[in-house]
């Protein structure tokens, strides 16, 4: 069962992961943000946040990869995933996989509104 308004922030840029962090916690969520994906991948293994903020191109482990953790997880079924990401064709090619696809750059307003959306 996934935490309730528990955010995971998974964004390598340090600006982007605070400015995510600072819109999330606006509207509401409690977050944790991370900046490499193996350790992401390890933490996706011991959480169950409400709304994961991917970032595709991470260290070590690259979000596609998170992607697939993520839906291959029982534990992290009912997740809301916002992937956000620069690459256009990225964008495309995981929209049906996410729950909404933003493309950079995401201002503090777009993500707070949005992820206010998915608040319980």
């Amino acid at each position: 069962m996934t935490i309730k308004n528990f955010a995971l922030v998974i964004e390598d840029d340090q600006d982007l992961s605070e400015i995510f962090t600072q819109a999330l916690q606006t509207a509401g969520f409690q977050v944790e943000a991370i900046r490499d994906g193996a350790i992401a991948q390890e933490r996706l293994k011991e959480t169950t946040p409400h709304v994961i903020v991917l970032d595709l191109h991470l260290p070590h482990v690259d979000g596609g990869a998170l992607l697939d953790q993520i839906h291959s997880t029982d534990e992290l079924n009912e997740a809301n995933i916002i992937i956000t990401t620069a690459d256009n064709v990225l964008a495309e090619m995981y929209r049906d996989r996410a729950t909404i696809v933003m493309v950079k750059p995401v201002s503090f307003s777009q993500l707070r509104d949005l992820s206010a959306r998915l608040k319980v």
